[in-house]
């Protein structure tokens, strides 16, 4: 039994024998950036500030001989070999490093998917380079003659090795940039993107059950951190509440479904308050939330929405034992402008 020690932290977490330092990371929830999991890709990336380890066989190209005598190494095939090693990773908070943010990305429409009489996804690649990004955060977008005027978007997937990235957009009837993207953006149409921005990541190291409180589009940042949370075999329950007007708002179902039943953490709870249907919880989240979850003291809360539902579902879990410092929120404005974290914050 060892230790990996976060820089400049100071956080420490125990790595057991054979394992690397990846799995390590994964299995007290931090969810350090990887793609290949086998040296190729370099995602995982970081300086060892201390301690000796194990590289094992990793490509030049994802870690050159000037990067590994700097003392970088690929955490998915490093193992330690000393009682202690300390890696630079994080903020002073234990957070992780965010990526920096890059300006007008082409990318592609590769799929278009219409899941309510207002929302489209959309699935789009990019043309050259990928953006690297965490889950929860959002990108902007805007047309290649950026005529339009940019509007910013969560991302709805988890990060994936062909760089795709899903926008569940919302038709607002007098908004201009999100009917140029119903009437105009279908497969082979092209697309500015700039970001990623926002700190909606949570907490990388939650070590308890988790319970997230949506509604509307709320449900992409949702999305994106629940896929992270599931593919990287997080232990503690993941509970999430859905709520819409009425059924044809809970979309996305047939993925939450999946989840229900493949990973038997996670629980899937729709709800509706403008009509009663079998098989959904009738109200307000707010209202009805101490019914489902009497005592939250143990939870971390993620809520995503309109200002008006983030504010309703925070107060109502503070009133049933949240932390302040445990409850997450994502509120959806008319106007959002990106928001660029701090200098210390950046990789």
């Amino acid at each position: 039994m060892g230790v990996v020690r976060l820089a400049p932290s100071g956080k420490e977490v125990e790595a057991n024998a054979g394992e690397t330092v990846l799995e390590t990371l994964e299995r007290h929830g931090y969810a350090l950036p990887n793609n290949c999991r086998a040296g190729a890709c370099g995602e995982c990336k970081v300086k060892v500030n201390s301690g000796e380890f194990d590289q094992g066989m990793v490509m030049d190209m994802a870690l050159s001989k000037d990067e590994r005598a700097e003392g970088y190494g690929l955490m998915c095939m490093c193992k330690p070999l000393s009682n202690e090693l300390e890696i630079e990773w994080g903020t002073e908070d234990a957070q992780p490093k965010l990526f920096p943010p890059s300006e007008n990305i082409r990318f592609i429409v590769v799929d278009r998917i219409e899941r309510t009489p207002r929302i489209t996804e959309l699935r789009i690649r990019p043309v050259g380079n990928q953006m690297r990004y965490w889950p929860g955060q959002y990108v902007m977008v805007n047309d290649i003659e950026r005529k339009i005027t940019p509007r910013c978007y969560s991302i709805a997937n988890a990060p994936t090795n062909d760089g795709e990235i899903v926008l569940q957009i919302t038709r607002v009837p007098e908004g201009g940039t999100s009917n140029w993207v119903h009437d105009n953006l279908f497969p082979g149409e092209m697309l500015n993107v700039s970001g990623p921005y926002g700190t909606f990541i949570g907490d990388p190291s939650t070590d308890g059950p988790v319970l997230c409180l949506v509604a509307g589009t709320g449900l992409a940042p949702i999305l994106s951190l629940a896929d992270a949370a599931l593919r990287r075999g997080f232990k503690q329950p993941v509970h999430m509440v859905f709520s819409g007007k009425k059924e044809e708002d809970i979309y996305s179902r047939g993925l939450l479904e999946f989840w229900n039943k493949k990973h038997r953490r996670f629980k899937f709870i729709p709800t509706l308050t403008q009509e009663e249907k079998e098989g959904f919880k009738h109200g307000r989240i707010p209202a009805i939330l101490g019914d489902l979850y009497p005592d939250l003291s143990k939870y971390s809360i993620y809520i995503a929405g309109s200002p008006e539902f983030v504010d309703a579902c925070a107060e109502a879990s503070k009133a049933l034992g949240a932390n302040d410092d445990m409850i997450h929120s994502e509120g959806f404005f008319d106007q959002a402008l990106p928001v660029s974290p701090g200098e210390d914050r950046l990789v």
